[in-house]
This record gives structure tokens, sequence and C-alpha cells, in this order.
């Protein structure tokens, strides 16, 4: 794929070696720097990998001075899903009202950047690669679940109670953590939020999608393997208004299926 700025490129893993330099990263941003863990971590190879790989498109970012892996995106469309028996995040949240939408869904996840590439343009690159793979692929909906640091709800009772109240999904959308281990988001009445202070508290990727028109589903996943607590994402295309396109795509090239 032509290069996306003057230092990066962005293509899709096309060999195992690739993939285990997604695999590498991963472990390095989710198991060294905030301590998950779980039957797929390699900790002897330093992989951070599940079954689910083997299905999903694995979007890199290499910085074209160097070569090295500066992001990865992890990406699985309805046919790929279909392949693997089921959407990642099915385990945690209810995707019925999506699947049944009848327009092509795209799940993300695994969204991380090396700790040498964070707060430049490393994280736009990735994002105008995954508009271009949008557009080649005719995806009507994107979802996915982003994580906050740290499996106490009760210590992100401000920023989930925020996004409970002012980004809850319409209901055409609205997808919900599975009964059996669904945290409620409402933790907090909106008269005693402190809206700054939470908006703060919540990480720079579910920004960045809420920036873009997104919604969240009803209701949080506590994982304690990944010592996180899930929120899902949802991005409807359709209900994106220009501006929030144009940020999008701006200065996309198109992405060739693999």
């Amino acid at each position: 794929m032509p290069e996306t700025g003057p230092s990066f490129s962005v293509r899709l893993a096309e060999t195992p070696q690739d993939l285990r330099a997604a695999q590498a990263l991963r472990y390095d941003v989710f198991v060294r720097e905030l301590g998950g863990t779980g039957a797929m971590v390699d900790h002897d190879a330093g992989l951070e990998r599940d079954h689910f790989d083997a299905h999903f498109d694995h979007m890199l970012l290499i910085d074209n001075t160097n070569t090295q892996l500066a992001g990865v995106y992890r990406l699985l469309r309805c046919d790929q899903a279909r392949a693997a028996g089921q959407f990642y995040s099915e385990d945690e949240y209810d995707l019925g009202v999506l699947k049944s939408d009848g327009r092509k869904l795209l799940e993300l996840g695994r969204s991380c950047v090396h700790r040498d590439y964070r707060g430049g343009m490393a994280m736009y690159h990735l994002w105008t690669g995954l508009a271009a793979y949008v557009a080649d692929h005719d995806i009507g909906i994107l979802f996915g679940v982003a994580s906050f640091h740290g499996s106490n709800p009760d210590a992100l009772a401000a920023p989930l109670s925020l996004l409970h109240h002012n980004h809850l999904a319409p209901r055409d959308l609205r997808v919900f953590a599975r009964a059996e281990h669904f945290q409620p988001m409402d933790l907090i009445p909106p008269a005693s939020l402190e809206r700054r202070a939470a908006m703060l508290a919540v990480p720079a990727l579910i920004k960045a999608y809420l920036r873009l028109g997104g919604f969240v589903g009803e209701g949080a996943y506590v994982d304690r393997d990944f010592n996180t607590v899930d929120v899902c994402l949802v991005m409807d295309t359709a209900r994106m208004n220009q501006r929030q396109k144009r940020i999008y795509s701006r200065g996309t090239p198109r992405m060739s299926p693999r």
C-alpha cells in the first residue's frame, strides 16, 4: 500500500512473521505495560494471541525509516466472523441488534501503538488506513470493545457514568453486556457528575471514537484476566456527519483486499 504520510505506511499482515510481530507488540503493551494475562498469553515467547487471530485481518503501521512496527489494529468482517463461529466480543456483548441490521459489520480490536510513537501521528495513520479498509469493504457499522485500565468499576464510576448518560447508543444500535456479567455504568447521577474530570479519565481511543460519532452500548464488562473494564463502542457510518467523515477519511488512499 502507498505511504499514508512522510514517515509511515500501512498494510495488512501477509506472513506468519507479520502476525508474530503484531502479537509481540500486543504483548509489550497489553501484558508488560498493562498487566494483562490469560490462557493464550505466551510469556516464554513474549506473544499475546488467541485462536481468533487466524480469522482476523491484522493492520500494521510501519515506520519507513527503520521498518519498526509502530502500531497494530485487528479487524474482523462478517464473513470472517462466520468462519470463526462468532465475533470476538460476543462473549461479552449481545450483538443481535447489529447482526440483524443488514449492513456489513466490522469488529475492531487489539489496537495499540508502540510507546515510542505515542502522542504523534501514528494513531492518525492507523485511522486513515482503517478508513481505506472500511471503504474498500463497504462497511456500514464498526464496533468493538475498548478498555479502561483496571478492573474495579467503582474506581471508574465517573467516566463510565459520563459515557452512559451522554453517549449511550440509540435503540437500533444498542448492544447489551451479557446478563451473566452485566456491570451497570450509570453509577453516578447526572446532577452529581463532575463532567470535566470524568472526561479526562476517559481513554484517548474512546474519546477518538466519540469524536467520530461513536456510541457506547448498555453495560460494561469486567475482564479480570486483562485487568480492564470494557465498554462496547459502535459507529454507524450513515450517522457520521460530513465534518466527521472528512476527519475520518482525509487523504486516505484505497487499500486492496489481501
